[in-house]
């Protein structure tokens, strides 16, 4: 096989076209072959095969940087630059399913959140221009979809300012972020795809380029049209240019050879050069391309041969919002949906096929989306905007000045939160309830249960005059987790085995933690702890009775899946010291610092957020308020 000799880049220059068609063919085969066995993003690398082998033979990276938007697409790059055991994809001491500077240095952006390269692109090109790096060059590939977040335009703006610092911006067109790529941008794009009056003329007639004025260097415009003008009347590429980017396209990303010619090119301009590349997302792989969907953007394990899942899926915390949101939609003709670029992940797609006029894709635009919303709001009509927990990191300004300032009646509901693992450090969710926590008048719930997610949506979508939040986990709900009773606004999922005028431990379960906390419970019983379990439902504000039931206890210990700076445990601990209640509070979260990819399960157990450990920690705060701390060991928790 080809693939097995590619040791790094340069490898690739050695091939013929033959042997480079071959390759692709070899990757393709491979990527099939290792993602269906693991799970993971296949039918985004699936489209760019021919497209970084280009990449790599124009490029020479690492002194080159070839950089990825995202980066979910790089697993080719992966193999083009040494890294082909894939057997470990996306778990403990495996490959990142992204780029990772600690497995190569050919990596250079690991952030995972979509529209940012080019932001990275135009501060490298800068740093070679300081430097006086003449030899040293950028290419940044985004994709189509992620060319509608605005930050990709900020970049853009800055780029086209600089006319004579070379930067090589390759646009991966397949219509597709997710699933297909919408607003005005896409449709732009779409008549550059299907004009190809262009490219006849040229191939008709060089002789009248030849006599046309050129700007710029002659070579790049005799091979690439004439000025301006003659280009908007046969296709219209000036959007680029009117912001002063050359444009070269569009490719067919599929050839090699083209794509090379290309690159080359704009390689040797002295400016800013975008070149646009027409791929297929899940080229070569038909269970992909007949996914309309999304072309099997991301994977679970499947048979390589037909696509279909190995194992059938238990009900997600996705799909039980899914299937809410229908129901309230019938419900309320006033409810709408929000969505950016994400209507299947984030299970608004049921809403969507139900309410075709009441669903909006504002595209990788979370700023915009969040904004919008408040304008929703404001024009009577109540906004469900679905988003990842780490992607509304994104929205924050806008979710403080212009939806809690204006005290505008948006639900926002929270996928992923928490630990999600696989995606690595980008993907958890573990941010939200930290930041969220200083916007006033916003309410944040963390439903444990599907039927709690039920119940909690229709709650947050009954409040008209703020904002509120509703964020669950990644994965398969877990079984219903009844309450015994109710104190204020918190359901009690446990009390005292034993009658006891003050009990040990209050421990207050949030969110989806709460069979651990129960667990807790029970191993805290066995070591002779009285303990009650609370869920507070709503965690922003803090209950007004959790502080009397807290200074009913002695220990208060907290259990959220969420950054510990900042979270729950830190307002409750808050709202203990306002009330007057000097109660000792440990409180049990996330560190403050990045993951690395793992399963959910080995990451939980890394960071000590598991029954066992929790147990043990508390056993040993009871034993030091019992005075049995020093004279005594704390029993072991098994």
């Amino acid at each position: 096989m080809l693939l097995t000799r590619i040791k790094g880049p340069r490898d690739l220059d050695r091939l013929s076209q033959e042997e480079l068609d071959q390759l692709a063919a070899e990757i393709r085969s491979f990527l099939v072959d290792a993602v269906s066995k693991t799970g993971g993003h296949l039918g985004p690398n699936l489209g760019v095969v021919e497209l970084t082998i280009a990449l790599h033979r124009v490029f020479d990276s690492p002194k080159d940087k070839v950089l990825f938007d995202t980066g979910h697409q790089a697993y080719v790059h992966k193999l083009l630059t040494g890294r082909q055991d894939f057997a470990g994809l996306r778990t403990k001491n495996g490959l990142s399913g992204y780029p990772s500077r600690a497995e190569s240095d050919h990596d250079v952006i690991e952030n995972s959140h979509a529209s940012t390269v080019l932001g990275w692109a135009d501060g490298l090109a800068k740093a070679n221009e300081v430097l006086g790096r003449e030899d040293h060059h950028v290419a940044a590939v985004i994709g189509d979809g992620a060319l509608t977040g605005g930050m990709a335009w900020e970049a853009l703006n800055n780029i086209a300012a600089a006319k004579d610092r070379p930067l090589v911006i390759v646009v991966n067109d397949n219509e597709r972020s997710y699933g297909p790529t919408i607003g005005g941008l896409a449709n732009h794009l779409a008549t550059l795809r299907t004009t190809d009056g262009y490219e006849r003329f040229l191939a008709r007639g060089k002789e009248i380029l030849e006599r046309t004025p050129v700007v710029g260097k002659p070579l790049f415009e005799t091979l690439h049209g004439a000025k301006k003008g003659l280009k908007d009347f046969i296709a219209p590429q000036g959007m680029f240019e009117d912001l002063g980017l050359k444009y070269i396209g569009p490719i067919d990303g599929h050839d090699i050879e083209a794509l090379e010619s290309a690159l080359q090119r704009a390689k040797r301009f002295s400016g800013p050069v975008i070149v646009h590349c027409l791929t297929q997302k899940g080229r070569g792989y038909t269970p992909a391309l007949e996914h309309e969907a999304d072309r099997f953007h991301a994977v679970g394990v499947i048979h390589p041969d037909t696509g279909l899942p190995v194992k059938t899926a238990a009900a997600s915390w996705t799909s039980v919002f899914a299937d809410e949101m229908v129901k309230l939609g019938h419900e309320r003709e006033d409810i709408v949906g929000i969505t950016a670029a994400m209507l299947h992940p984030v299970g608004l797609n049921k809403f969507a096929e139900a309410f075709p006029n009441r669903i909006y894709d504002v595209g990788i635009a979370e700023q915009h989306g969040a904004t919008s919303a408040a304008g929703l709001a404001t024009g009577g009509v109540h906004p469900v905007f679905a988003v990842y927990a780490t992607f509304l990191n994104r929205a924050f300004d806008q979710v403080l000045m212009d939806v809690a300032l204006h005290k505008c009646g948006v639900t926002f509901v929270l996928d992923r939160a928490g630990v999600t693992g696989d995606d690595g450090a980008s993907h958890n969710g573990m941010w939200d309830m930290s930041i969220l926590q200083v916007v006033p008048g916003l309410r944040l719930a963390a439903p444990r249960d599907a039927e709690q997610l039920r119940a909690q949506l229709r709650e947050a979508v009954e409040v008209k005059d703020a904002p509120t939040v509703v964020r669950y986990s990644k994965g398969v709900v877990g079984p219903a987790v009844p309450a015994v009773g109710r104190i204020g606004g918190m359901d009690v999922l446990r009390r005292p085995a034993d009658e006891v005028t003050r009990p040990d431990v209050l421990l207050v379960s949030v969110g989806a933690l709460a069979p651990m906390c129960l667990e807790i419970a029970d191993l805290l019983d066995k070591q002779g702890i009285s303990t009650t379990v609370v869920d507070p439902r709503w965690v922003k504000p803090v209950d007004e009775a959790l502080a009397p039931l807290a200074d009913r206890h002695r220990v208060v210990v907290t259990v959220e899946d969420n950054g510990r700076t900042g979270g729950v445990g830190a307002a409750v601990s808050q709202a203990l010291r306002d009330a007057g209640v000097d109660v000792p509070l440990r409180d049990f979260g996330i560190p403050q610092r990045f993951l690395d990819h793992a399963l959910r399960k080995e990451i939980m157990a890394e960071i000590g957020l598991t029954a066992p450990d929790i147990a043990r920690q508390v056993t040993g705060l009871v034993a030091k308020l019992d005075g049995r701390y020093d004279s005594e060991p704390a029993a072991a928790v098994d």
